[in-house]
């Protein structure tokens, strides 16, 4: 019996984060975007652990599939379920500070998800120089990217699915309290200038030691250039917004264009090697 365990417990882990994330999101679908008025009423003491557990339920089987006695693994279902538990985790740290209700409903279905896709797409590839510290500031300012622009992405979903309901007059008596599309605007903005500021960390560090770590210079290939792609989309979109006062639709259709850059620049690309193609390394 003891044996059966703990072959079951690398599936019970995520299995457990994910209906806990699962079940999280909706209370908080429940309590923001269909309770009148909660947001006018103190958050449940219980909902911060909560979400603190469920970030440590999935950290466990994460830690597990990332580093072994052989050292650091890698693939597509690892780097988006890492990239989920950063958004969570950043999230659960910003809401110390400042609270925007209606973004939980969103990024916690893609947590639970997440959390299972190691599970259904257990692929790895080992990761050469993961111990090189060089290698450690490209990949932690890359994952951090990752996650700040995925919950940029969400946060500008949310504010044009308010934005609609504001044009249509169906605003609910819950999301009717939020902060003004002015406020989320700005909020926006700063996660994007944070994140993009790490995007730049993470490509400059590239360039610099790719012919260090890897023994050759970087290589002008797919991933490279979606990269540098979605760089350029958020570089525009920053002046664009500080010369010309982009706003409002203008400001999201750059905002999720160039996180679908972003997006297909390592985990699409990563899925179609490892999936479509069954390459591994």
């Amino acid at each position: 019996m003891p044996d059966i365990l703990l072959h079951l417990l690398p599936m019970i882990a995520p299995i457990a984060a994910s209906v806990l994330y699962a079940a999280l999101a909706f209370h908080f679908w429940r309590s923001r975007w269909q309770a009148p008025g909660f947001t006018k009423k103190t958050p449940a003491a219980w909902e911060r652990p909560a979400t603190l557990t469920a970030l440590a339920v999935h950290a466990l089987p994460l830690a597990d599939s990332l580093f072994d006695a052989d050292g650091m693994h890698f693939s597509f279902s690892l780097a988006f379920s890492l990239m989920l538990w950063l958004a969570v985790a950043i999230y659960w740290l910003e809401g110390r500070h400042s609270r925007v209700d209606g973004l939980q409903p969103l990024v916690l279905p893609l947590a639970a998800a997440s959390v299972l896709l190691p599970l259904i797409f257990p692929q790895r590839h080992p990761i050469a120089h993961a111990n090189a510290w060089g290698f450690m500031l490209h990949f932690l300012t890359a994952m951090l990217a990752y996650s700040l622009f995925t919950l940029s992405a969400l946060h500008a979903i949310f504010m044009g699915l308010v934005e609609r309901r504001l044009h249509h007059k169906n605003l609910s008596p819950c999301l009717d309290h939020l902060p003004p599309l002015m406020t989320l605007e700005t909020m926006l903005f700063r996660m994007i200038g944070v994140a993009f500021t790490l995007l730049t960390a993470a490509l400059a560090s590239g360039l610099i030691f790719s012919e260090a770590i890897f023994g050759k210079a970087i290589t002008l290939d797919h991933k490279t250039l979606f990269a540098f792609a979605s760089w350029g989309i958020y570089a525009a979109l920053l002046l664009g917004r500080h010369i010309y006062g982009w706003r409002g639709r203008v400001a999201l259709r750059w905002t999720l264009a160039g996180f679908a850059l972003l997006f297909l620049a390592y985990i699409g690309s990563r899925f179609v090697l490892e999936v479509l193609l069954g390459r591994i390394g």
